[in-house]
């Protein structure tokens, strides 16, 4: 992957460290953009949730396409030459729901969706997308996203809580992120 005057942009502190490692130029933006979309060519770089059975937690998705909820194109590219050709759905919130990941796949026709690579797009600034699945069509991850503030710092009083309330979930969602973000880490 040639990296020369790309930016990969990141929601999250955690996938700041796994970019940070690679040696990428990053800046974390932080969730839906919450900190703005600097300016230069962007990769939307981190974590996903798989919309479509035969995707496994640990996945590597080079989109070619990015989408809204009713499948219309945001942003279409070559992808950058790392894991599986993917459409991924820039959505505006989590997806926490079996149900409704099926019933976004079949509108929008997308593998997989993250919140942050539909703002990037519709910037103009977009150049492609790198993710990983972190949960896949049954993961329940609900209430996962009080564990992260929007700026993209993790919200310890909200992880405590959200741990405390969704035990035995909670716990699976945060060894499958680990296990995604250690995929993120191998991913150059």
């Amino acid at each position: 992957m040639d990296v020369d005057g790309l930016t990969f942009a990141v929601a999250t502190t955690a996938e700041e460290r796994a970019a940070r490692k690679l040696g990428l130029p990053t800046v974390r933006v932080g969730v839906r953009a919450a900190n703005g979309v600097p300016a230069g060519r962007l990769v939307s770089f981190g974590l996903a949730g798989a919309l479509r059975d035969g995707l496994a937690v640990g996945d590597v998705l080079d989109a070619t396409r990015v989408v809204d909820e009713r499948g219309a194109t945001l942003w279409e590219g070559p992808g950058l030459g790392v894991g599986n050709s993917a459409t991924v759905l820039g959505s505006d919130s989590l997806v926490h729901d079996a149900a409704e990941r099926a019933r976004l796949h079949a509108t929008s026709g997308a593998d997989a969706v993250d919140m942050e690579s539909g703002v990037l797009a519709r910037s103009g600034r977009l150049a492609g997308v790198v993710r990983v699945v972190s949960d896949d069509v049954r993961s329940a991850i609900e209430g996962v996203d009080t564990t992260v503030h929007a700026d993209g710092r993790t919200d310890v009083v909200g992880l405590v809580r959200w741990v405390a309330a969704k035990r035995g979930d909670a716990v699976r969602s945060m060894r499958d992120a680990m296990t995604a973000l250690k995929a993120l880490e191998r991913v150059a």
